[in-house]
């Protein structure tokens, strides 16, 4: 299994990289976490032969405007769009004429679950639950291939991002802060806080993405998080668009 980090802003895109959003590349389907403008790229790395499921954590723009791109693609044994209990209509208010071309006009086949708080077999296993931020957003741990990879953005700490992220191969947080920054009032993680939810929930590896482009200006500035924290965080993972590692 393999995950590739299709874009890692928060926020807007900037010379650092496209807003949100990863691909997990699993045997038998493709499953994209979020659809900011990092989602336009994601048939560099897939042949679209297989199912494909897009995650929403939430309708924040920088998570959701890649949407306008779904008409290039191809998906040719359709695509199943999840998240939380109201989705379906968040989608039709969003991807509706005159702004961009509506899902049931697009090339291939939508469907749209909406996943309540627990676990779910869709058919692989993911487990949905909130996550803390101003408005309703979900992290998602999914279990498929003998892997377990989670997902926390966007987010402060809180018990459910530990909870989804118990003894993952892989967890994926975003890191909005710099090293000892806090936003109380609108809650991101900082790198320090996003290394916590790891160690406590035992998470074998963590990796850092959605960094705010008006805090992290320069790639240079990401890449100093792994020669400053890696002896704290073994192998962490500080993303930059088109990255791809193995799970």
């Amino acid at each position: 299994m393999q995950v590739t980090f299709l874009g890692t802003n928060g926020w807007y895109d900037s010379p650092t990289g496209n807003t949100v959003s990863a691909l997990i590349s699993a045997r038998d389907y493709d499953i994209i976490l979020d659809a900011g403008n990092g989602i336009s790229k994601a048939d560099r790395y897939i042949s679209q032969d297989k199912p494909v499921f897009l995650f929403i954590s939430h309708f924040h723009l920088d998570h959701t405007e890649g949407l306008h791109t779904l008409v290039k693609f191809r998906f040719r044994k359709g695509l199943t769009i999840c998240g939380q209990p109201g989705t379906s209509t968040d989608l039709a208010g969003l991807v509706r004429e005159p702004y961009t071309v509506p899902l049931d006009k697009v090339p291939f086949r939508v469907t749209v679950t909406e996943l309540t708080d627990g676990t779910h077999e869709i058919p692989f296993k993911v487990t949905s639950l909130p996550l803390s931020h101003p408005v309703p957003c979900r992290g998602f741990r999914f279990e498929i291939d003998g892997k377990v990879v989670t997902y926390c953005t966007d987010t402060g700490i809180c018990d459910n991002a530990i909870t989804l992220a118990r003894g993952a191969d892989l967890l994926i947080t975003e890191c909005g802060l710099k090293p000892g920054q806090k936003s109380p009032d609108w809650p991101h993680l900082n790198p320090e806080e996003a290394i916590h939810i790891a160690k406590v929930a035992k998470a074998k590896r963590l990796a850092l993405m959605h960094f705010g482009a008006e805090v992290y200006k320069s790639l240079d500035e990401r890449r100093n998080l792994k020669k400053q924290f890696e002896k704290e965080c073994p192998d962490l993972v500080v993303s930059e668009d088109n990255m791809t590692i193995d799970v």
